[in-house]
């Protein structure tokens, strides 16, 4: 069965982007949000296998729902994404919870190899 998918990502194309790496390969997108406080309600309302969370968004950062997230469900599974490749926010994120952490501008391989890591 194919692995379900949140989206969230404050660019419209970054969004585009990664739904289009994954539905090629299977997945399915589930939903998208454009910020962390929608990405906690898509979340709760959903329940994906999978989120992928870019780190620099409006209204609440990815880190702040990634938090959130694990809070209600600790078993959530959470790959970080963002163009801010600092070391801190790596490090905040991977303790946060965060499964893994792709750089952008990514390479279609590195975000399935992630994916694929975290959840097959």
């Amino acid at each position: 069965m194919a692995k379900n998918v949140l989206i969230c990502d404050d660019a419209a194309f970054m969004r585009m982007m990664i739904k289009d790496i994954l539905s090629k390969n299977g997945y399915n997108i589930a939903g998208e949000a454009e910020n962390g406080l929608k990405a906690i309600e898509k979340y709760n309302e959903l329940k994906p296998d999978l989120v992928l969370m870019d780190i620099t968004m409006p209204e609440m950062d990815g880190i702040e729902a990634l938090k959130k997230i694990k809070e209600s469900d600790p078993n959530a599974t959470i790959i970080m994404c963002s163009a801010m490749g600092q070391q801190a926010m790596v490090i905040e994120a991977i303790q946060s919870g965060a499964k893994d952490f792709i750089v952008k501008p990514f390479q279609p391989e590195r975000v399935l190899e992630a994916v694929k890591k975290v959840v097959g």
